[in-house]
C-alpha cells in the first residue's frame, strides 16, 4: 500500500469520526447562551429551573442540548449534578420512566425492599436519598425529557406533575428540560401541570434570511469535512485537503446545491447522513470529494427516504398521493383541498369496481396521517384557521417523479393503483 492509500484511509477515518462524534452547533448562539445559563444555574447555584425546547423535527434540538452538556461534563460536571435522560418513545408510562430514574440516579440498592403506594412517593423518595443534610453536598438533578409531548399522553400527567412540583419547592434542586417538535404543547399540560411549568420556552427554528442559513450550514459542513493536525497525516497533506474543501464549499454550484437540500430538509441528520455518504466513497482510486459525489449520495439518500415513508402507506394513503399528484399536474397548481383530492379518488373508485370504497370520514383519517407524516403540509394564508378543515390548502412535500418511481416497488398495491400512477386519464 502506498503513502496516498494510507492517507485516504485514514481521512475517511477520520472524517467518519467527525461526521458521528460532531457535536458542535453552529449559530442559535442566543439559544445556547439560554441553555447554558440554564443548566449553570442548577449545576452550581443549587436553582431548580424547567424549560421547554421547541422546534420542528431535525433543526438540531439535542444536538445543541448535547454540545452544552458535553462543555459542562468538562466542567465538574459529575462532582455537582446528576444526568437523568428520558425519551417518550422508550418510557412510555410512569412505571418505566421511574425505573429508568431509578437506575440512573443509581438508587436501584436503596429502593430494593422498600413499599410504596403512587409515584409521587417513589420519586419523592428517590430525590430525598441524594439528600445527605446540607445543601453544599446535595447534588443536582438534570431531567431531559425528549419527545416530551409523549410524556403528557401518560395517566393524568403524573410523572411531569412531580418533575414541575419538586422544581417549584426548596427540595433536591433540579432542571427538568422538555424536547419537542410540537410547537403549541405548552396547551396539552393539565391545568395544575401548567400552574407548576415556569413558562420559559425556547424556540430553535431556522432564520427566514437564507443566505444566513446557507453559511451556516456551509462552515458546518467545513468544521467536519475539514482535517485536523494529526500524527498519522503529514501537515503538507492536511493543509492540502482542507484547501481542496474550502474550494469545494466556495463554488457557487456547491452553495446552490445546497441550497435545494435545505429548502427541502433543513434538519441536521439529514445534511449528517449526506455527508457519511459521501465521505465513505473515499478510496484509493477516489482521494477527492466533489459535487456530483454529493448530487448523486443525496438522489440516493432522498429516494431512500421517500420509498421508506412510502412503504408503510396504506392502499387508501397511496391513492390519495396519486390523486394529489394528478391534481397539481394537469391543473398547473402546487395547492389542493381535501374536498378536491376527494373528488379525484372517488372518480377513481367509481370506474375500477376492483378497487375497494371507503367513507368519508376514512379517507379524512387517512389524509390527515398522510400531513402527521409530512408528506402534505399546510399552505399558510391569512384567514386560513378560519376555513373548515376539509376546505384548507395544503401543498404535496413530496416531488411527484419520486412518487411515480416508488409506486412500481409496492407489491401490495392492486394492479389498477399501480397504473393510475403513470396514467393521466384520472
Amino acid at each position: 500500500m502506498n503513502i496516498e492509500s494510507k492517507d485516504i484511509l485514514v481521512t475517511r477515518s477520520q472524517l467518519k469520526e467527525n461526521v458521528l462524534n460532531n457535536k458542535r452547533v453552529i449559530g442559535y448562539e442566543k439559544q445556547r447562551k439560554q441553555l447554558l445559563n440554564l443548566l449553570k444555574e442548577s449545576i452550581y447555584a443549587g436553582e431548580s429551573n424547567s424549560a421547554l425546547l421547541l422546534g420542528l423535527r431535525s433543526v438540531g434540538k439535542t444536538l445543541l442540548v448535547k454540545s452544552i452538556l458535553q462543555e459542562l461534563q468538562n466542567d465538574s460536571f459529575e462532582k455537582n449534578a446528576i444526568l437523568v435522560c428520558l425519551n417518550g418513545l422508550i418510557h412510555t408510562d410512569d412505571r418505566l420512566a421511574l425505573k429508568a430514574i431509578t437506575t440512573q440516579m443509581n438508587l436501584d440498592n436503596a429502593v430494593d425492599g422498600k413499599v410504596f403506594g403512587s409515584f409521587a412517593e417513589n420519586l419523592a423518595f428517590l430525590l430525598a436519598c441524594l439528600k445527605s443534610g446540607s445543601k453544599e453536598t446535595t447534588k443536582s438533578i438534570i431531567f431531559i425529557l425528549e419527545e416530551f409531548h409523549l410524556f403528557c399522553s401518560h395517566h393524568n400527567q403524573t410523572l411531569l406533575y412531580n418533575l414541575f412540583d419538586v422544581s417549584q419547592s426548596a427540595q433536591t434542586p433540579i432542571c427538568v428540560l422538555g424536547i419537542t417538535f410540537q410547537l403549541e404543547i405548552i396547551e396539552s399540560l393539565e391545568k395544575r401541570v401548567k400552574s407548576r411549568f415556569s413558562h420559559r420556552q425556547i424556540f430553535l427554528s431556522p432564520k427566514e434570511d437564507h443566505t444566513f442559513e446557507i453559511d451556516r450550514r456551509l462552515k458546518r459542513i467545513q468544521n467536519v469535512l475539514c482535517l485536523k493536525p494529526s500524527t498519522r497525516l503529514s501537515k503538507k497533506y492536511v493543509n492540502s485537503w482542507n484547501r481542496h474543501i474550502e474550494d469545494l464549499i466556495d463554488d457557487e454550484k456547491f452553495h446552490t446545491f445546497m441550497q435545494r437540500v435545505l429548502e427541502v430538509d433543513p434538519g441536521e441528520q439529514t445534511l449528517n447522513n449526506l455527508m457519511f455518504l459521501v465521505v465513505s466513497q473515499l478510496n484509493d482510486r477516489k482521494t477527492r470529494l466533489t459535487l456530483k459525489d454529493f448530487e448523486d449520495q443525496y438522489q440516493l439518500l432522498e429516494s431512500e427516504d421517500i420509498f421508506r415513508l412510502i412503504r408503510d402507506l396504506s392502499v387508501l394513503e397511496v391513492c390519495l398521493l396519486i390523486a394529489m399528484k394528478h391534481y397539481i399536474e394537469i391543473n398547473d397548481t402546487f395547492t389542493f383541498n381535501f374536498e378536491i383530492i376527494l373528488t379525484r379518488y372517488n372518480a377513481f373508485v367509481n370506474s375500477h369496481s376492483n378497487i375497494q370504497e371507503f367513507q368519508r370520514a376514512t379517507v379524512l383519517k387517512a389524509f390527515e396521517h398522510l400531513q402527521n407524516l409530512r408528506l402534505i403540509g399546510p399552505v399558510s394564508g391569512v384567514g386560513l384557521s378560519a376555513l373548515q378543515k376539509e376546505y384548507q390548502n395544503f401543498e404535496l412535500l413530496l416531488p411527484p417523479e419520486q412518487i411515480v418511481e416508488a409506486i412500481p416497488k409496492l407489491n401490495y398495491l392492486p394492479t389498477e393503483v399501480a397504473q393510475w400512477a403513470t396514467s393521466d386519464l384520472i
